[in-house]
């Protein structure tokens, strides 16, 4: 299986479902297209329907489907920018409750989409500090 060797560090430390579902994606995604970019792209598209980035980990959705405005479109619609496993489709008080646990100051002030992007940012530094 090579997603295993290849699985990333956040799915490390993110629920065994989470591993399961990226890996499978991943296998067939490599059996169909080949290794590289767009078998990771494809395993972390099936991620985003029913998982979310927190911190330095993944998470559960309270429900499933698209995370964000390019994860709705067509495969065949032109690229956007993605919002890097946030739920950008959550309710503002869903992205609050993860701001709070992030600890993002000035999250009461922020509209929803500043939260997805200061979230979006927190992830990161959680992520880039699990790493060390």
């Amino acid at each position: 299986m090579p997603a295993r060797k290849e699985m990333p560090s956040t799915l490390k430390r993110s629920p065994k479902k989470a591993q399961e579902t990226w890996a499978k994606t991943h296998d067939s995604a490599v059996e169909t297209y080949g290794e590289g970019e767009r078998a990771h792209r494809t395993a972390f598209s099936s991620l985003k329907h029913s998982y979310e980035k927190v911190g330095d980990h993944w998470e559960p959705k309270d429900g499933k489907g698209p995370s964000d405005a390019q994860a709705a479109r067509s495969r065949r619609a032109k690229p956007g920018k993605t919002a890097g496993g946030v739920d950008a489709n959550a309710s503002k008080e869903h992205l609050m409750e993860i701001a709070k646990r992030l600890d993002i100051r000035g999250r009461s002030r922020m509209t929803k989409p500043e939260l997805v992007e200061a979230i979006q940012k927190a992830n990161n530094r959680k992520t880039a500090k699990a790493r060390r």
